[in-house]
């Protein structure tokens, strides 16, 4: 008699993450410390950002949107740099700059709350995960004797949540804006000589002439919908680009390098 198989089951990782498993109550962590950086943070240009980040976020970094399905659908990241695999915000020691905001997307490492796949399709429901290379018999329990949350999880697990509601409504947000058709793709260019020296591609901002366009209704619902606010934060955070150009160029000094890349 022929048994059947167990369904595959696939965990997909977020991105720096290597290996993600399903946390157990159980397990021991190596819990990094406070605004420690991840290894994965030191050679990216660009990061996930969340809904209620945007206004913090902006004092700080350029905040565009990015379409990795043709325009189908859309999610905003701040630029970190202006070459493959340049974070100009962590130091030479690996260190976030601590005079910048730190991103949710750094501070919810090493977990995760991942949705469940099954092989030929996927499940709504969704699973706490860490990054497996944290599991360590040395490291921190979670859960007491009488399996209750040490205090350092309940932090932990309560930005897992909140972060996952947030990604939930920036999706709806994009979402929005796309079916407003209010994204335009523009550069960021650098002039020497009046020639191009550096040019940033793939990127999308909100069109003010859309913006302006649209029927006295379309504007209410974004008012309603808190959502003018983050419009004006991504727009007025494009400036930034000026401020990351310059930290290229102080990056380029102390390296060495005749120009920033």
């Amino acid at each position: 008699m022929a048994t059947k198989k167990k369904p595959s089951l696939k965990i997909t990782p977020p991105f720096g993450y290597g290996e993600v498993v399903p946390l157990q109550k159980t397990d021991r962590v190596l819990l990094p410390a406070p605004r420690s950086t991840p290894d994965f943070c030191r050679s990216i240009n660009a990061l996930a950002l969340s809904f209620t980040e945007f206004n913090t976020a902006a004092r700080d970094y350029p905040i565009v949107f990015t379409s990795a399905d043709g325009g189908k659908t859309y999610a905003p990241v701040i630029v970190l740099g202006l070459a493959d695999e340049q974070n100009l915000f962590v130091d030479a020691a690996g260190e976030w700059d601590v005079a910048t905001y730190l991103p949710a997307f750094v501070r919810r490492y090493p977990f995760c709350i991942s949705r469940l796949q099954l092989k030929g399709g996927q499940r709504s429901e969704r699973v706490v995960c860490i990054a497996s290379s944290y599991l360590d018999p040395r490291g921190m329990p979670l859960f007491d004797a009488a399996a209750k949350p040490t205090p350092q999880w309940q932090e932990a697990e309560r930005l897992l949540q909140e972060y996952e509601n947030d990604l939930d409504t920036t999706a709806q947000m994009c979402a929005l804006f796309g079916d407003l058709d209010l994204f335009s793709p523009f550069t960021f260019q650098v002039m020497q000589d009046d020639a191009p020296s550096l040019t940033l591609q793939g990127m999308h901002r909100i069109d003010e002439d859309k913006l302006k366009a649209l029927k006295p209704g379309k504007h209410k619902t974004l008012v309603t919908r808190g959502l003018m606010g983050k419009i004006y934060a991504h727009i007025h955070s494009l400036e930034n680009f000026a401020r990351l150009y310059r930290r290229a160029v102080e990056r380029a000094r102390v390296t060495g390098n005749t120009k920033p890349k």
